[in-house]
């Protein structure tokens, strides 16, 4: 196998690929990186067993075909060292590859390409075509709300459901619910599945956020992301997601509608004060006021009133401070909704204008 290629053309592909790629590989040949060089192009892919990543590259200049396996890590570091605009020779020499460049010389050791392991055997019974702006909204819009390493395994990712068409996505920790969704031009089978979590945070930093579109494929245990020169594809979570409609505050008679900007100022600025551990704060809703109250076991207290919307009757109600700030993050909006019932019930928050997302939140008692 030999190959000559440009620093900054392989880079950016061999730093995605080698970006799921745990620090301590359960087997010796995952910690490694397929080379695989044919038909004009160089494929590089890379595996944990639960996701793998494939970047396909054009070659311009001559090369031999065949594939073979280098260290990842080492890989990389050694080509991002390199100076930039140097062309980067590549040749398998017996079972070593050599790595050439100006004056600098690198001799790796190989594990046999037979050896990689792959996750191609599995058939498609989802597939569709969306820009990448949309799922990267999807994303964006609820990941923040994942479980992490919760017992419950199937809240440690996100579901991503299809229907008619409507693309939608739902995230739960147990405390707070997310949903998002967003209609597309394709007619779409009644399907769901859950993402892990690493591949969610694998797959959002492989989304430039373009007009450009992407091939979406999900089987029954995998799903499949055609992304540019990238071929993502991750196992999906074995489990039931629980049914997040449920959650949805039933009939909610109490509307308070603010500045979204103002909002997440004033929650920033009482979440400064608040109990480290538990991030609590205690709302006072009154005729057209939000006071916002936040104190800690150091007696410290802050305070801030709002000028807001409401005609509802007076409510007091606590919350964690962080989960209210993830949700005006995400939300990007000028106004927000907040659909309350009483103290004890969760209340839901939306964009005013444009209410494609929709969150639950818990109550804290304070």
């Amino acid at each position: 196998m030999k190959f000559i290629i440009e620093r900054e053309q392989i880079l950016k592909p061999l730093q995605q690929v080698s970006n799921p790629l745990s620090g301590r590989p359960k087997l010796p040949i995952l910690g490694n990186l397929l080379l695989q060089v044919n038909k004009g192009f160089l494929t590089l892919t890379a595996t944990d067993l639960e996701i793998e990543m494939v970047a396909r590259i054009v070659l311009t200049q001559a090369y031999q075909s065949n594939a073979i396996t280098v260290p990842a890590r080492k890989f990389y570091d050694i080509c991002r060292c390199l100076p930039e605009g140097v062309e980067i020779n590549v040749t398998l020499i017996g079972d070593r590859i050599l790595v050439r460049s100006g004056r600098s010389r690198f001799s790796l050791a190989t594990l046999p390409a037979s050896d990689f392991p792959n996750l191609d055997d599995w058939r498609s019974e989802v597939e569709f075509i969306v820009p990448q702006i949309i799922l990267k909204r999807l994303i964006e819009s609820t990941q923040f709300s994942m479980a992490h390493q919760d017992v419950r395994y199937y809240l440690n990712g996100m579901l991503l459901e299809t229907e008619d068409k409507i693309l939608r996505t739902v995230a739960t920790d147990g405390h707070r619910l997310a949903v998002c969704s967003i209609p597309i031009k394709q007619l779409l089978p009644n399907y769901s599945v859950i993402v892990p979590r690493k591949a969610i945070i694998e797959l959002a930093r492989l989304l430039d956020g373009g007009e450009t579109s992407i091939q979406i494929q999900i089987g029954s245990g995998n799903i499949r992301t055609y992304v540019g020169n990238f071929i993502f594809t991750s196992r999906l979570v074995d489990g039931h997601f629980p049914n997040y409609r449920r959650v949805l505050p039933k009939n909610p008679d109490k509307i308070l509608e603010a500045n979204c900007d103002l909002l997440k100022q004033a929650f920033a600025r009482a979440a400064i004060i608040s109990n480290e551990k538990f991030r609590g704060v205690r709302l006072y809703i009154t005729k057209n006021q939000l006071k916002i109250i936040a104190n800690n076991p150091e007696q410290e207290e802050a305070e801030e009133i709002l000028d807001v919307y409401y005609d509802g009757s007076d409510l007091e109600i606590g919350f964690n401070v962080s989960y209210i700030l993830d949700i005006l993050n995400a939300l990007k909006c000028e106004k927000v909704r907040i659909l309350l019932t009483d103290s004890i019930s969760s209340v839901q928050i939306e964009d005013v204008d444009n209410p494609i997302s929709v969150y639950v939140v818990m109550p804290m008692r304070l």
